[in-house]
């Protein structure tokens, strides 16, 4: 078993992410993975990402707030327990369109190793 104390999470930066603070929950620089990583993100009023994309499949799980996410398929707001899968190289844009900060959890594919 791996514990992550979530006082003791490492936060991350990532590229296209703003008014938004990050941290690793399990795997990646968090500790031992086979398969997945887990991270938790806050996002603050107006905290959004780019509309882009990337070849990993993400699952998102808002667990307080509002979140909208934009995608190739349309436009969603979700709230606490709401969840949406968004595909390999679908594009993709998360917002905070309200006045209180959102907090969202993300599991994401780590990448194949190399043969």
């Amino acid at each position: 078993m791996h514990v992550t104390r979530f006082d003791k999470a490492k936060p991350y930066e990532a590229p296209g992410h703003f008014d938004m603070k990050m941290f690793r929950l399990q795997g990646r620089d968090a500790g031992p993975a086979d398969v997945l990583w887990l991270g938790v993100s806050h996002l603050l009023p107006g905290g959004h990402t780019t509309f882009n994309a990337s070849p990993e499949e993400k699952f998102y799980v808002v667990l307080d707030g509002a979140v909208t996410i934009e995608s190739d398929t349309g436009t969603e707001t979700l709230l606490p327990w709401d969840s949406c899968r968004i595909a390999p190289n679908e594009n993709r844009a998360l917002k905070n369109n309200t006045n209180k900060p959102a907090t969202i959890l993300l599991a994401m594919p780590l990448p194949k190793p190399a043969p």
